[in-house]
Formats: C-alpha cells, sequence, structure tokens
C-alpha cells in the first residue's frame, strides 16, 4: 500500500507513475484520497481542541465546586456535556473518514520504478538479454504432452492429465514414475542451489488467512484468482511468497539481521479463470504446480542491487539446465498490482516455437511492508523496509521445455546437473 504521507507531498509523482501502470481515474482516485485525509486530518485537529477544552472545563468545575460557586460550577457542566457530545461527533467521523480512505488506498496498485518502459501489454515489454541458442529438433519432434505419453513404461503417460481430472478436474496433473522423480528431482535441485546461495529454507502452510493475503497484496486485488476455503476463510496460496513474507508481519527487525533471505518449496493454486486455447496446453498452465520462491527483505538503499542478484540467480539456474532464455522488464501496464520493478525469464519451447515464461523477479519496495507494518530501527529512526520475491523456479514450463528442447530420435536426454538428483541419465 502506498504510503499516505508520500501522495500528500508528492501528488504529480503518484499521478505519473499511476498513469505508467494505466491505473483508470487516477486523478479522481487520488484526489479522493487527499480529500478524505484533509477531512480526517480536520476532524482531528478539531477533536484534539475539544478534548483540550473539555479537561480545562473539568479543571474548571473543580476549582468552581471546592470554592462554593455552585451555580457557575453546574453552568460549566452544561458546557461540558456539549463538548463531549461534539467529542463524539468528532469521533465517528473520524472513524469513519478513517476507513473510507484506507478502502480506498488499498485500491491503488504500487508505483512503478523510473527504469519501467512505457507500454499496455506483454507487447510493450523490454527484452534485456537473451541468452543460449535455441535448438533445432528433429522431423518428427513433438510438444510435451505428447512425449510424455512415451516414457513411464508402466502403461501410462509419466505425467497423467486424463487422471487428473478424475481426482479433481482440468489442471491438476498426476505425476507418474519417471515424470515424479523429475518433478522431485528439480525441487531439491532449486532448493539445493538456494542454500549455496545464502538462503535459509523455509516450509511454510500452504493455507493463509485473509489477513496474510491482504498484508502481500493479494487481497482485495487477486480474489477470483485464489481458491476459498469458505468455513474458515482461508486461502490455498498462490505462491510461497505469500506465507513466507507473512512471516515478518507486525514485526520490528533489528538492523543486524538484514537482509532477510528465505527460500521455500510448496505447492501452488491459482484458479486462472478464463484461460483456456493452445496455449494453455498441457503444463503450460496449471490450477495446481511446484515452486520453489526466495523471499528477501532488504534495507531500502539495498534493494535493486539485490533484484539484480535474485536475476542472476535464477539465470544461473536456466544456464546449467542448459536452457536457453531471456530476460524482460515488464512495461507499465504489464506489471502486478504490488511490484514497482518486474524481470520475467522466459525459456525458450522449441517444440512449441514460443517463450513460455517461468520466472518472476520483483521489488515491491514500501508497498507490502506498509501493510505488513515490517520496519526496522535504522540509526534511531523506524522505517520501512523493502521486500523482494521470485520464483526460482516454477516447475511446470520448466519440465516442459527440458522435454521438447532435448528430445532426439533415441530418447530425450536429462540435464546432466540433475542427473544426481533422478538417477536417469535419458528417458527412452
Amino acid at each position: 500500500m502506498l504510503q499516505l504521507s508520500f501522495i500528500r507531498d508528492n501528488k504529480e509523482t503518484t499521478l505519473a507513475g499511476l498513469r505508467k501502470k494505466h491505473f483508470a481515474n487516477a486523478e479522481a482516485v487520488v484526489d479522493q484520497v487527499l480529500a478524505l485525509d484533509q477531512q480526517r486530518r480536520d476532524a482531528q485537529k478539531e477533536l484534539d481542541e475539544v478534548l483540550a477544552q473539555s479537561n480545562a472545563k473539568a479543571k474548571e468545575i473543580g476549582a468552581l465546586m471546592k470554592s462554593g460557586q455552585k451555580e457557575a460550577a453546574e453552568a460549566a457542566k452544561a458546557e461540558t456535556a456539549v463538548l463531549k457530545s461534539r467529542s463524539k461527533e468528532l469521533d465517528e467521523l473520524l472513524t469513519q473518514a478513517e476507513q473510507q480512505l484506507q478502502a480506498v488506498l488499498v485500491t491503488i496498485p504500487n508505483l512503478p520504478h523510473n527504469s519501467v518502459p512505457e507500454g499496455r501489454s506483454a507487447d510493450d515489454n523490454e527484452v534485456v538479454l537473451e541468452h543460449g541458442e535455441k535448438p533445432t529438433l528433429h522431423a518428427d519432434a513433438q510438444p510435451h504432452w505428447e512425449l510424455i505419453k512415451k516414457y513411464d513404461g508402466l502403461g501410462g503417460s509419466m505425467i497423467d492429465f486424463e487422471l487428473g481430472v478424475k481426482i479433481t478436474g482440468a489442471g491438476f496433473p498426476v505425476y507418474r514414475g519417471r515424470g515424479a522423480r523429475l518433478q522431485r528431482a528439480l525441487i531439491n535441485f532449486f532448493l539445493d542451489e538456494a542454500l549455496d546461495a545464502g538462503y535459509f529454507e523455509i516450509q511454510p502452510p500452504i493455507v493463509v488467512n485473509e489477513d496474510s493475503g491482504f498484508a502481500t497484496g493479494q487481497l482485495p486485488d487477486k480474489e477470483g484468482q485464489m481458491y476459498l476455503i469458505n468455513e474458515e476463510k482461508f486461502y490455498l496460496i498462490p505462491t510461497a511468497e505469500v506465507p513466507i513474507t507473512n512471516i515478518y508481519r507486525d514485526t520490528i527487525v533489528p538492523e543486524g539481521q538484514l537482509p532477510i533471505r528465505n527460500a521455500g518449496y510448496t505447492p501452488c493454486f491459482r484458479r486462472e479463470a478464463g484461460s483456456w486455447g493452445a496455449h494453455v496446453r498441457g503444463l503450460n498452465r496449471l490450477h495446481q504446480f511446484d515452486k520453489v520462491e526466495l523471499v528477501r527483505i532488504e534495507k531500502p538503499e539495498n534493494s535493486y542491487a539485490a533484484l539484480e542478484e535474485m536475476s542472476l540467480h535464477v539465470q544461473m539456474l536456466l544456464q546449467k539446465l542448459e536452457l536457453p532464455y531471456r530476460v524482460l522488464r515488464l512495461c507499465g501496464g504489464d506489471m502486478g498490482f504490488t511490484s514497482a520493478l518486474t524481470y520475467d525469464m522466459e525459456v525458450w519451447s522449441a517444440a512449441q516455437q514460443r517463450w513460455l515464461e517461468v520466472s518472476s523477479v520483483s521489488n515491491f519496495e514500501t508497498y507490502q511492508a506498509n501493510r505488513l507494518k515490517l520496519r526496522s530501527k535504522v540509526d534511531g529512526k523506524m522505517q520501512l523496509l523493502h521486500t523482494l520475491n521470485g520464483s526460482a523456479l516454477a516447475l511446470p514450463r520448466i519440465l516442459a521445455s527440458i522435454l521438447e528442447n532435448n528430445q532426439t530420435p533415441e530418447g530425450i536426454r536429462i540435464p546432466s546437473v540433475l542427473v544426481p538428483y533422478c538417477g536417469f541419465e535419458q528417458l527412452s
């Protein structure tokens, strides 16, 4: 959530950032925030004055009674009753203004960093770099949803979508045999690499409450994309970012504990309402998928260096998996609600002949920390910290690309870095 003091002191900067994100009715919303803020401040000022007058009257009444001036004391009591009535009105007005102000503030997205390019959609994202050679496949090469039918050896697919439909529904595949072993190999590889890079492993709950969803910005923005458990008003997590970041909700972090670097593996759940077509076939888009997530908490002056470090970490994983990839800097119109700057990493799918997003690495600056009330005392002054997170990595499209890009007439070669984890060099 944007800091009210920033909006108040930097109206034009706020409007420029919201326009870059193509936030509808930016000027009207900002004007509403400032009007409610002024109403709240005026009510608070008058309330303070009324309470001061009321306290003064109470002392006056005591003195009058002590000196035997009963009539004057009764008159002062009548004035006190009027002041108490007004203070009650002002207190209600103040509460109402604060509630209305919060309701509007939570609808405003984070402001983009200065380096974020202009643009409305994914077509306007900036290609920062491209790495690796796109493989040339043999004539009979197939997409992963066909390949998976060949390599289980137990009379079924190594990833069974139809069985997932039977058990749950579309978008909930069953991984079998070597498909399951490849999943486990990728998870362990990603976690080991994170630990080697200095991250601390967390295994969090995969169900969160409303406060957690609000604190990291999923609620109210992405409410329709999350699975809700109605009885408890709990949500299945869309990413480990939510529970891991919420470890630090309502926390003052000692300066000596910064930076904080956590990594966690979880299954993730997304409704992906309205998704259909060839681009979501197979592993391209699922309702349940596995992911290793990186979460960092940094001093503001260090957060953008940390973002670059996280981007390099993800790129290193892709290089070790021998996958051609590119890095995109997302434009204002394609960024997430809470992000100030996001890099997307995409791998090349040789069989599908298109780029597949496998990671987003984002800096939220103080946006989440303001909701979390996540602070640190630096040089005697309390300040909000910066939060960051990134996929390192999401498994479905990584697995799809490994299967597609490494297929040969003899079988599918497994990247050498995964062989110690899965125990086989080739699917044949």
